[in-house]
């Protein structure tokens, strides 16, 4: 599933669109009568990972799910295109996600202090909002989007690791102290991962995810589901306190 960085990275792309008229729109998730056509695309909001393109009559909100893509300029020859806007020159074309009509009152209610990726971020109430679920894993708190908009897999078991946190952890048994770092390598991570997936060279900041050895102590990576959700998690249990 695509995390929050990698929806920065797209809204760039979708960018040079911004201030152009729709001249043609198509999908499975166009609703009847939505009178787009001609609309001009106001602006492009990110939330986490879900993206906004506001019109002056509607919103649509993109949300690509595990396994959708988008692509620019011309329409893949796949079937499940969902969405696809064409202007005077170029398009934009979202496939296998799914795509829901919103309004400004949805946007008013959007807590952009939770989403690692914005400048209006805020350390001091993602701590606040852990606090209030001590029974919580750590592991189950860093992949909730109430919390940390825009954290997925990757992020959660590459912040926990340079956190020193075990993801098994529950609040109640993290000081504060421990949360705000958490909370501080989490919105570090998210900046870095955009900063290398520009230049394809993510994977070489991993440090558990996905890896075998630990690279601080050379022990095996251990590689289990964990928490509620049951994501895969990839730590050392030697360099991550399990806080009790």
């Amino acid at each position: 599933m695509p995390e929050g960085p990698t929806i920065i990275l797209m809204k760039e792309d979708l960018q040079k669109f911004a201030g152009e008229k729709v001249t043609e729109i198509e999908g499975s998730e166009v609703p009847e009568n939505s009178k787009v056509k001609g609309e001009i695309l106001r602006e492009i909001k990110t939330f986490g990972k879900q993206t906004y393109l506001i019109f002056d009559k509607i919103i649509f909100k993109v949300h690509l799910m595990m396994f959708g893509s988008y692509s620019l300029f011309k329409r893949k020859d796949i079937d499940t295109l969902k969405l696809g806007l064409k202007f005077k020159e170029d398009g934009m074309y979202f496939y296998t996600c799914v795509v829901k009509v919103v309004d400004e009152k949805d946007l008013s209610k959007i807590d952009w202090e939770a989403d690692i990726m914005s400048k209006k971020w805020s350390d001091e109430k993602a701590i606040d909002k852990m606090q209030q679920h001590p029974e919580m894993m750590i592991c189950d708190a860093l992949m909730n989007q109430d919390i940390f908009a825009g954290v997925g897999n990757i992020i959660k078991n590459e912040a926990l690791f340079r956190a020193a946190i075990h993801p098994e952890t529950l609040i109640k048994n993290l000081s504060e102290a421990r949360l705000k770092r958490i909370s501080k390598e989490t919105k570090n991570y998210g900046l870095e991962f955009v900063k290398y997936k520009r230049t394809d060279t993510l994977e070489k900041t991993f440090q558990v995810y996905h890896r075998k050895k630990c690279p601080a102590c050379g022990e095996e990576i251990t590689k289990r589901e964990t928490g509620k959700s049951k994501r895969m998690s990839f730590f050392c249990e030697n360099d991550q306190k399990l806080f009790k």
